[in-house]
């Protein structure tokens, strides 16, 4: 039970990875007139989830540092 629980969480991580991207390319047309901002506000949205997705994959590298031989994922 506890390796279903773990694969289903791995698998809704990997979806969920490309969701933020499609989700706003989709979005934004109805989100452009409900928020009364220009079609190109979306680069700057983009650029926020571009940074911090960069920022994320950097301190996994400290975080897999400071825990060295203690699990890092559940099992």
């Amino acid at each position: 039970m506890r390796n279903i629980i773990f694969i289903f969480i791995i698998y809704i991580t990997y979806i969920s990875l490309g969701l933020p991207d499609s989700l706003l390319g989709v979005a934004w047309p109805d989100m452009v007139g409900e928020f009364h901002v220009t079609y190109s506000a979306v680069g700057i949205i983009s650029m926020a989830i571009a940074v911090c997705t960069v920022i994320s994959s950097l301190q996994t590298i400290r975080i897999t540092q400071k825990k060295r031989n203690r699990k890092i994922s559940i099992e």
